[in-house]
């Protein structure tokens, strides 16, 4: 079930307009700020600014690489996808691997946040090899970098759901261990951005408490 909250027009609206979207759903429509202040955590809840954020989200992918590699459609079906996602009420969007500027630029002018996924799961069973580390560690850095202080960022997942064989054969220390090191990697890119890990049932009994949330 939905959550919204019905917010009453200032008594002075801003002088720039164009920093203003509707935002058409569940709630009357309305104008509100484009992203800019960045979500922090306050005891159990997300706020933006002084007002809390509640996540109505919906996940955008994985696609299938075009010839080129890229693994997001062409930027005018995007702008349209969320266009489309603004007009049902929905204000995050969850992403697989890490989208390029241009689509965070899409998602700030339909007041949508991403959380961006850093698919560092791909690699966890090759813990074994020496190298490895360093460059699961170079690339959740280099990913990280690309996205630093966009507006339109809402977090940065490290990880999805590491199969529970893996876990059990690399250990669930060596687990934890392995995403608390990313964690710091990706806060020394982005100080101010969340970072969190998408856990599930077979293995939620990874201990975590470095998150920013979970």
């Amino acid at each position: 079930m939905l959550r919204t909250q019905q917010t009453a027009l200032p008594a002075h609206l801003p002088e720039r307009t164009a920093d203003l979207a509707p935002v058409v759903g569940p709630t009357p429509l309305r104008l509100v700020a484009k992203p800019e202040a960045r979500p922090v955590v306050r005891g159990k809840f997300l706020f933006v600014g002084d007002e809390k954020f509640f996540i109505r989200g919906v996940t955008y992918g994985t696609f299938r690489p075009d010839a080129n590699g890229d693994e997001f459609p062409a930027r005018e079906l995007v702008e349209r996808d969320f266009a489309l996602m603004r007009e049902f009420g929905i204000n995050a969007v969850r992403v697989y691997t890490p989208p390029p500027v241009w689509l965070l630029d899409a998602a700030r002018d339909q007041n949508l946040r991403v959380l961006v996924g850093l698919p560092v799961e791909r690699s966890a069973a090759f813990l074994d090899y020496g190298e490895c580390h360093q460059s699961i560690e170079r690339m959740v850095r280099e990913q990280v970098r690309a996205c630093a202080g966009h507006p339109a960022v809402l977090a940065y997942t490290i990880g999805n759901e590491i199969p529970a064989s893996i876990v059990r054969w690399q250990g669930r220390r060596r687990i934890e261990r392995f995403l608390e090191n990313l964690y710091h990697a990706a806060k020394a890119e982005d100080p101010d951005g969340l970072v969190t890990y998408v856990n599930y049932p077979s293995t939620e009994y990874l201990q975590l408490p470095f998150l920013d949330f979970v």
